[in-house]
């Protein structure tokens, strides 16, 4: 690789850690920028996924506090978000590389709109800060047994179409919160960050041994996305999450339509 090369991924990754650390959606940024070094679209999701894990379970860490009295949601989202994001790496890995081609304008334009979303599903599901409390104690009342059921099947499809592409999956994860009535929003964050973990290490397992990682690439992002998700919360809070926000959804649809429209070329 070149220089330039090697800086156009660790600056991608960078980003995509920053993006990941205060709104999700990291992939947008790190996928494409895979792509244009060369590899197989199923080769960059991969390698893209096994990059920002790190960076995922570091921001679960940061949200450790606002994760006491969630026991419940983690077990029982925990292990549908392990099958769930095993069972879409898995369809990953059947899904010939020329049929996924042809899916990733789709993908991608999919996740931008979700992460669009974003704001609007979570003044819709009332997933706000309520002052200075974080501990989501509004919330620990235990949801009835069909809300489990109803956000346990919305997080088994959120935790799938993470295990096979995942940007914008936030946004889904919220919403099976949001079922449940999980109010407030940083404890709503540390609950997602843990299931994303879960997800992404099913994930992140099955490429492995599918042997669908580049890990030179993988390791040197890894490296840009650790730093991007300690040092970029800082520099995003400087710029405003409204312009963060912005600039990946502009960046996806971007993308999204100049691959749709190579693909109809």
């Amino acid at each position: 690789m070149t220089l330039f090369n090697i800086a156009m991924l660790l600056g991608a990754s960078f980003l995509g850690g920053m993006i990941n650390s205060i709104a999700g959606g990291g992939t947008l940024v790190t996928f494409p920028v895979l792509l244009a070094a060369g590899l197989d679209a199923r080769i960059a999701n991969a390698t893209s996924t096994v990059a920002l894990f790190p960076g995922s379970a570091s921001a679960m860490f940061g949200f450790r506090r606002e994760l006491a009295g969630s026991r419940a949601y983690l077990i029982r989202l925990g292990i549908t978000s392990i099958f769930g994001g095993a069972l879409g790496a898995s369809l990953l890995l059947l899904t010939p590389s020329e049929t996924f081609d042809r899916l990733v304008p789709f993908l991608i334009l999919f996740a931008t709109l979700l992460f669009a979303a974003g704001e609007t599903i979570s003044r819709k599901l009332g997933l706000r800060p309520r002052g200075n409390d974080t501990t989501g104690a509004v919330a620990n009342v235990e949801p009835r047994t069909s809300w489990w059921v109803g956000a346990i099947i919305v997080q088994l499809f959120s935790a799938t179409y993470g295990g096979y592409f995942g940007a914008g999956n936030g946004i889904l994860m919220l919403a099976s919160l949001g079922l449940l009535g999980v109010s407030d929003i940083h404890r709503a964050n540390g609950i997602k960050n843990f299931l994303a973990v879960c997800i992404n290490a099913a994930a992140v397992t099955l490429f492995i041994f599918g042997g669908l990682v580049e890990w030179k690439l993988a390791l040197l992002m890894a490296v840009g996305a650790i730093a991007g998700g300690y040092y970029g919360a800082g520099l995003a809070k400087k710029l405003g999450r409204g312009f963060v926000r912005w600039a990946v959804i502009t960046i996806g649809l971007v993308i999204g339509l100049m691959m749709l429209w190579r693909l109809r070329g």
